[in-house]
């Protein structure tokens, strides 16, 4: 089956389904065996996590019987799921709960992420708000909106141009080695402020709606930025690796610098390095 317009509805009408059933009836009520560490104390699994993406890929597997699904939790088990994402006709890229950390703290900032690749390329992304009950929405080539629980649809952009001295914005260094993790930090405090969510979902909606103007990731998992990445850019934003190259559903490193514009990116790309 075809990947069309009618498939964003009913792409994001599951994502919602999901977070009534799965995510929200967990919010708060977390028991004891119902949180796990996967590679440290930061990096959580919940049953939330793993009960949505089992609901998701289920029924997209109904749907879509030939078409690749890549969940966060089932490539953490089995990390040879990754393989083929670059080069398949149709796949789905799923983060069940992104911002598990907030989510099992009882900080209501996480969301449900599912990024669309046709053909290698990333045509549609969806970030859920389970609590907020709306969604950020982008397809190529035909924008990124707000469609709010009421159901109006608003348009959204990024922030307008300014000198790095008037950016907020946010720098991923706890994944860096030194001494590029220190340098970032350091000359972070050029920009105006800085945010960290610990969510990428809240993150990309914070940009793509024109309320901040950068993100810096260093760790590049596509279930964490394929559907922020293609919704800022079609918000009006640039995006692209550290060395300046596309960034592809098949890349996991190499980081990822998110800019109002190509001027932007580039005084960021400097001015974040500089010695």
């Amino acid at each position: 089956m075809r990947f069309d317009d009618n498939a964003i509805d009913w792409l994001a009408e599951l994502l919602a389904d999901t977070a009534n059933a799965e995510i929200m009836p967990r919010f708060r009520r977390l028991g004891e065996g119902d949180v796990r560490q996967k590679t440290s104390a930061a990096d959580l699994v919940t049953e939330a996590d793993v009960n949505a993406e089992r609901l998701i890929t289920a029924r997209l597997r109904e749907r879509f019987p030939d078409a690749m699904v890549v969940g966060e939790e089932a490539c953490s088990d089995n990390p040879a799921l990754l393989s083929g994402l670059g080069d398949a006709a149709l796949a789905f890229v799923i983060d069940p709960v992104d911002g598990t950390f907030n989510f099992a703290s009882g900080v209501p900032l996480f969301g449900v992420m599912a990024g669309v690749v046709v053909n290698g390329e990333t045509v549609a992304g969806i970030i859920h708000d389970p609590t907020g009950k709306d969604w950020l929405i982008g397809a190529k080539g035909a924008g990124s909106h707000i469609r709010h629980a009421h159901g109006a649809l608003e348009k959204v952009g990024v922030a307008a141009p300014v000198p790095m001295s008037q950016m907020t914005g946010s720098v991923s260094w706890q994944f860096l080695q030194e001494p590029e993790r220190s340098r970032l930090a350091r000359n972070q405090t050029k920009t105006l402020s800085q945010f960290a969510y610990r969510c990428a979902a809240h993150e990309y909606r914070l940009l793509a709606s024109g309320h901040a103007h950068f993100v810096l990731y260093n760790k590049l998992m596509p279930w964490d930025h394929l559907a922020g990445a293609l919704i800022h850019q079609e918000a009006g934003g640039h995006v692209a690796r550290v060395d300046g190259s596309a960034y592809l559903p098949s890349h996991v490193d190499g980081g990822l610098l998110v800019a109002p514009d190509k001027q932007s990116w580039d005084e960021l790309r400097r001015e974040l390095w500089a010695e």
